[in-house]
């Protein structure tokens, strides 16, 4: 229940700084979500290079990822040229070409978990700037609006909430698994309740933009959230369970000793020898 309660609290603050960040200014959005790019590229950095053997440079590998979401910001509001762009890719080029002289065990690994976390988290959180910062003709000039990027969020939640509400309430009448081997819990029904529950929701937003006068095609949001909602998801999952069967091996238990690394012990002959 202690738990649970922590968990609701943290999940409440979460949603409250998200809106409050993003309805406030362009300024707080940009802030908000340059610090999530941050930190979660510095936290999947650490997990692979703690788990899964790879040895990425985390400092450039989170630097970059900033920057990159700095650039969609200020080119999607027209304060930079495209040529802002360019220092990105230099330090790409930086991440593949200090490979070739670190003489690290497995650097095709470090370039993958590298490249990884560039496109699965910096490019996904820096395409919310093309969404929040769209040009007016009325006035000739790019405005921020906070309602497109919020609503993604807002789907997200709606899918992932009718997923959990309706899985957890027909598995026992609809016990087929979507993808078992990586979620056992993750039902189709569950899947399929989401998706309705998300459209549901999407019409409303839909209205409600319509109504304020703002016209958008909520119909690709959803479509696109649906399908990324469960592939990160599984994601999500996979490495989990990656890393922790990584660990286990790494560091298992055998005749009572703890053997892992460089060392290993047969048998407890070998300490009475020694």
């Amino acid at each position: 229940m202690k738990n649970l309660l922590t968990r609701t609290l943290t999940g409440l603050l979460f949603v409250a700084v998200l809106i409050g960040a993003t309805v406030s200014s362009a300024q707080s959005f940009v802030i908000l979500f340059a610090v999530a790019t941050a930190l979660t590229v510095w936290e999947f950095s650490t997990v692979v290079n703690l788990h899964a053997g790879a040895s990425v440079n985390r400092f450039i590998n989170t630097v970059a990822a900033v920057y990159l979401f700095f650039c969609f910001a200020g080119y999607s509001s027209d304060l930079v040229p495209s040529k802002a762009f360019v220092p990105y890719l230099l330090s790409l080029l930086y991440l593949l070409i200090s490979e070739l002289y670190l003489q690290k065990p497995n650097p095709l690994k470090n370039w993958a978990f590298a490249f990884a976390s560039q496109i699965y988290i910096a490019l996904n959180l820096s395409l919310l700037n093309v969404l929040a910062f769209q040009y007016d003709a009325l006035t000739n000039s790019t405005k921020f609006y906070w309602q497109f990027p919020l609503a993604v969020f807002i789907l997200l939640w709606a899918n992932d909430t009718g997923a959990y509400l309706c899985g957890s309430a027909l598995h026992k009448r609809f016990p087929a698994k979507l993808f078992e081997r990586v979620s056992p819990k993750k039902s189709w029904v569950g899947s399929i309740g989401g998706g309705v529950i998300c459209l549901t929701v999407a019409g409303v937003l839909t209205f409600a933009l319509i109504a304020g006068g703002m016209g958008v095609g909520i119909a690709s949001l959803v479509r696109n959230e649906m399908q990324s909602a469960k592939v990160n998801t599984f994601i999500e999952y996979q490495m989990e369970k990656d890393a922790e069967a990584q660990k286990q091996e790494n560091e298992y238990i055998e005749d009572g000793f703890k053997v892992g690394g460089n060392f290993e012990i047969k048998s407890t002959a070998q300490i009475s020898d020694a």
